[in-house]
């Protein structure tokens, strides 16, 4: 069925569908094998070879192995790269599989050093900060983007909106900036629903599906989109190193983008009636959220992300003990790493996925973090608001008997 012409919710619910009525049926079939029947030895051993290599699944060819080629990865993976704006896209068994499966690729090319801006999600900051699979990071703010590129440079890597604080970085400029340099852009709190970083000059898309993607908080997996010789390459990595997506992960990944547009666009709403309520509470220093007013002062709401997202992040006065008594009094908002699903998350970075980030990048002690899902704001405001009541009860710290928040972390 033709839906690159309809209108993006069109998409979202026809976008990977081909060939499925073909079938007799009404949604994707799960197929759930690991090895398939091969024809003959030669298009067996050339089947194999060339998915390999990184090749597609061809009519000539033989699926061989579920490592190589998989039906309902694949259709997953097409639908993802249409609502991207992209020629195709790869899917792994995580966020992180695909980032490493990036930086794989491009040490293997001869360009091992990376430029990024931080900040971003604490795994990604930390697998660069190591070097652990043999590149090597120039941490850069945007305007020393250019300077920091090299000749060996193979990725610019930024999140927009950033993890966990939601600065928005104009991706335009950062491309301009980046030059013949790839620049990668993890679009996993936006979505394709209101960011498609490839129409700002972005030569890659990566999301954590695990997200708003799947958005139930049942499945785990990671893509990239980008262009065909990216996908190749790719494909090629996880082929030999085994991070393919699993049938069933790729089935509920395939669904979640069927209902995106709704679950994100509800999200929103919810969360920018949350931001102003949050942010008149006394317990509050500050709120970071791009649909309040000031949050935005490049203008990119409305001309390069449609809408704020559904992520608030909450700088709370007192610090790392108002953090503390805030996720820990929240009830209805499940205290938890991860985002973008149906039910409310809450979480303090610094401690948990942006822990090992370097001291001089790791968020502020007081901020707390925020995803906002599709229970009733008012319910939301309730927990949110007595949470921030329990938090504004913090007790200036005892020095002779109270660890510092630093001391804590380094443990």
């Amino acid at each position: 069925m033709q839906t690159s012409t309809s209108r993006f919710e069109t998409r979202a619910v026809h976008a990977g569908m081909d060939g499925v009525r073909e079938l007799g049926s009404h949604v994707p079939p799960i197929d759930l094998s690991t090895t398939n029947p091969l024809p003959s030895v030669e298009l067996g051993g050339r089947s194999y070879e060339e998915l390999a290599g990184g090749q597609d699944l061809g009519d000539d060819r033989s699926a061989v192995y579920q490592r190589l080629w998989q039906p309902g990865v694949a259709r997953f993976e097409s639908a993802l790269a249409e609502l991207e704006g992209a020629d195709g896209a790869v899917a792994f068994a995580s966020g992180m599989a695909a980032l490493s499966a990036l930086l794989i690729a491009t040490a293997s090319a001869g360009r091992p050093h990376i430029v990024a801006v931080r900040p971003l999600y604490g795994g990604t900051d930390h697998v660069l900060d190591t070097g652990l699979l043999g590149t090597e990071v120039s941490w850069a703010t945007v305007d020393e983007v250019a300077d920091a590129v090299r000749a060996d440079t193979g990725l610019v890597v930024v999140e927009s909106p950033a993890n966990p604080t939601l600065e928005l970085v104009d991706l335009a400029a950062l491309a301009r900036a980046a030059g013949t340099v790839p620049l990668l852009v993890d679009n996993t709190f936006a979505t394709p629903v209101l960011q498609r970083p490839i129409e700002h000059g972005a030569a890659l898309v990566l999301h954590s599906a695990t997200k708003y993607l799947g958005g139930h908080g049942d499945v785990m997996g990671g893509v990239v989109a980008g262009d065909r010789e990216w996908v190749e390459r790719l494909r090629q990595v996880r082929a030999l190193t085994g991070g393919l997506l699993h049938p069933f992960a790729a089935y509920l990944l395939h669904r979640g983008l069927r209902t995106l547009p709704v679950r994100v666009r509800a999200q929103q709403a919810t969360a920018g009636e949350l931001a102003q309520r949050l942010a008149a509470h006394p317990a509050v220093s500050s709120v970071h959220y791009a649909g309040l007013p000031g949050q935005d002062p490049l203008g990119l709401v409305g001309r390069q992300q449609a809408g704020p997202g559904s992520i608030i992040a909450l700088d709370l006065d007192g610090g790392f003990e108002a953090a503390q008594r805030f996720v820990e009094a929240c009830e209805l908002v499940t205290h938890a790493v991860s985002l973008g699903g149906v039910d409310s998350l809450v979480q303090h970075p610094a401690s948990l996925t942006h822990r090992p980030v370097a001291g001089e990048a790791k968020p502020a002690a007081g901020v707390v973090r925020l995803s906002i899902g599709l229970e009733h704001v008012d319910d939301l405001a309730d927990d949110l608001l007595r949470a921030l009541d329990v938090a504004a009860l913090t007790a200036a710290p005892m020095a002779s008997d109270r660890r510092t928040f630093a001391a804590a972390a380094a443990d």
